[in-house]
């Protein structure tokens, strides 16, 4: 008896389809060898291209952290907080159920592997956002401020369910290698799963395996009289850019051939897309298009999307039309695969299974909109007036073949593929149409778009905890490069005091990891496929915190690493700021690093 309901048990989990969804980082439309691209090497996604329902008028945000928000809550990243990729705006709402949530309350195993980039700290973390499995790094890139100090791509230290733990092998390698290892044993159990592939690649800096940069130069030197002229410079960059992506491709078709040998790849939903525009694509091939990651034009955020399922009964591999978006993921995956909703969840996209399913089209009169929220650039510290303040005139409206761009640029995609027309003027009812659609929206999103999202110190979930100036707010401070070469900048952090206490702040100038006291340099390092240049000193003689209402100095000794504060806190909403000063008193910048612990 326990036998045969072992074996029912075993057949039920097995009906329900597994889910692997793989989205890269800063590739576009363009970068494939399917899309026409003359010089990328892309076999495997060729391949899977071919084999798939490919969606052809799908679109993003321009940036990846709204991608990545709007992708796991199917809400615009006006309504979910995650609206830009760091300034203290790259930060999920904690309210909201995820999709990785959802699968797991449906009984699905969850891994996230790759890049999270939706917040760094509890409750934003992906193991407090329903993964139960996760190896990832945090902020934007590999070698970003939260990042381990001088992580270079190879042989990295990753974040492993809380843990920080060395990981051998380049990035993308690394990522695949763990999520088929981790499939590899749901399989062996017959329990269903959702694996989250979010790559870096091709995200800079632009580190890659020297076999892949010698396969692409060998490509670029027989094929590179396709394109336009590149200087020398440019020319290296993107032999490394699609190198990066020939590693990637090679990760998709060994994923392909273990899904296979595990038999497992016809019931499992296989989805391939990126997550904004190329970084490259309009100096070099750009599949027709204008614009590229940051900006509105049509190639900032058209980007491919591919669905494979072969016991999905969808029909065949074909070009599905009609305008879709990145929301509507969500909604189509738990109807794909029969998943009970949580009854608060709202959502802005569709579900595409009928039309998935061919019972459907996309509705014809949909209208979308794109907005995110813009770098603050050089801003040293935070304005109230800061680009990184999302706005409705930021906003691009598409409707059928015409897109509205920032409320007044109109443009026809079906007579201007390019964009280089502005028919505003000629088409005066469409303008107002789309106008008052985007008014429609922006009434609704705007009581949240610019909603605080607070870090939580004090919980027993993450204590002791680093902040990094990754989340300062409206100040951008994300790479470790600007650590090395002390950016004169300085914000705070929005933070929520979890449970009264004592707690301590260490301010560091450096992290931990690299041993370096504050008045210290670091040094030019040699990496396995590239180089940092030697660090700049500063002279920081006192450290300052303000938190709580309450003003705290400490002097800076020529020996310290760090300058440590405790501070007796109430529960509650709170402002953390931090200063380093010289010896005339005169501040310096911000502390990068913020250690933080309640005793």
């Amino acid at each position: 008896m326990k036998k045969r309901e072992s074996s029912s048990l075993h057949a039920e989990s097995h009906s329900r389809p597994n889910v692997i969804l793989i989205i890269t980082d800063d590739q576009g439309y363009g970068d494939l060898g399917c899309h026409g691209n003359p010089v990328a090497r892309t076999p495997n996604l060729d391949s899977l291209h071919g084999e798939s329902i490919r969606l052809m008028d799908f679109h993003v945000a321009p940036m990846c952290t709204p991608t990545r928000g709007q992708l796991l809550s199917g809400l615009d990243a006006a309504r979910n907080g995650a609206v830009n990729v760091s300034s203290g705006r790259s930060l999920l709402r904690p309210d909201l159920p995820t999709l990785a949530d959802i699968f797991r309350s449906n009984g699905y195993r969850t891994g996230v592997f790759g890049k999270w980039h939706l917040g760094d700290n509890y409750p934003y973390r992906p193991q407090d956002r329903g993964f139960e499995e996760s190896l990832w790094f945090p902020s934007s890139h590999i070698s970003s401020v939260p990042d381990y100090w001088e992580n270079d791509y190879f042989d990295d230290i990753y974040c492993h369910n809380g843990t920080r733990v060395r990981q051998e092998g380049y990035c993308t390698e690394v990522f695949f290698k763990a999520a088929k290892a981790w499939m590899q044993a749901r399989i062996a159990a017959s329990e269903p799963f959702f694996t989250f592939l979010p790559t870096n690649a091709p995200h800079a800096p632009l580190f890659v395996p020297a076999e892949d940069r010698e396969a692409i130069e060998a490509a670029f030197a027989e094929d590179e009289h396709q394109l336009p002229a590149l200087p020398e410079n440019l020319r290296e960059n993107i032999i490394r850019f699609l190198a990066m992506i020939r590693n990637l491709d090679t990760q998709v078709g060994a994923l392909r051939r273990f899904l296979q040998e595990q038999d497992v790849d016809r019931n499992t939903i296989l989805i391939f897309m990126t997550d904004n525009g190329s970084t490259f694509g309009p100096v070099y091939y750009n599949a027709g298009m204008r614009g590229k990651k940051c900006e509105l034009w049509e190639g900032g955020h058209r980007v491919p999307f591919f669905l494979h399922w072969p016991n999905g009964d969808l029909g065949g591999p074909r070009e599905i039309e009609g305008l879709t978006q990145v929301q509507d993921i969500l909604p189509t995956l738990m109807e794909l695969c029969g998943l009970e909703p949580p009854a608060e969840l709202r959502l802005d996209g569709i579900s595409l299974s009928p039309v998935l399913r061919g019972a459907e089209q996309v509705p014809e009169d949909r209208m979308l909109t794109v907005n995110y929220s813009r770098m603050p650039g050089e801003l040293d510290y935070p304005t109230p007036d800061s680009p990184s303040f999302i706005r409705r005139e930021g906003a691009a409206v598409l409707w059928k073949r015409w897109r509205l761009l920032e409320g007044t640029a109109l443009y026809d995609l079906d007579s201007d593929p390019e964009q280089n027309l502005d028919v505003a003027d000629q088409h005066p009812d469409i303008v107002r149409q789309m106008r008052d659609y985007l008014n429609a929206w922006w009434r609704e999103v705007e009581p949240v778009a610019n909603q605080v999202q607070r870090i939580t110190i004090g919980s027993e979930a993450e204590n002791p905890m680093t902040l990094s100036a990754c989340e300062w707010r409206d100040v951008f401070v994300d790479q470790q490069r600007q650590v090395r070469t002390a950016a004169r900048r300085n914000s705070y952090w929005h933070l929520q005091v979890e449970a009264a206490g004592k707690y301590t702040f260490e301010l560091r100038r450096w992290p931990r990891e690299s041993g370096l006291k504050l008045r210290e340099a670091c040094q030019a390092v040699q990496l396995t496929d590239g180089e940092l240049g030697a660090g700049i000193a500063l002279p920081i003689a006192r450290a300052r915190v303000l938190i709580g209402g309450q003003f705290y100095t400490r002097p800076a000794e020529p020996d310290d690493q760090g300058v440590v504060f405790t501070v007796d806190l109430e529960p509650g909403p709170t402002l953390l700021h931090t200063w380093f000063d010289d010896e005339r008193n005169q501040p310096i910048c911000g502390a990068y690093y913020v250690y933080v612990a309640r005793q």
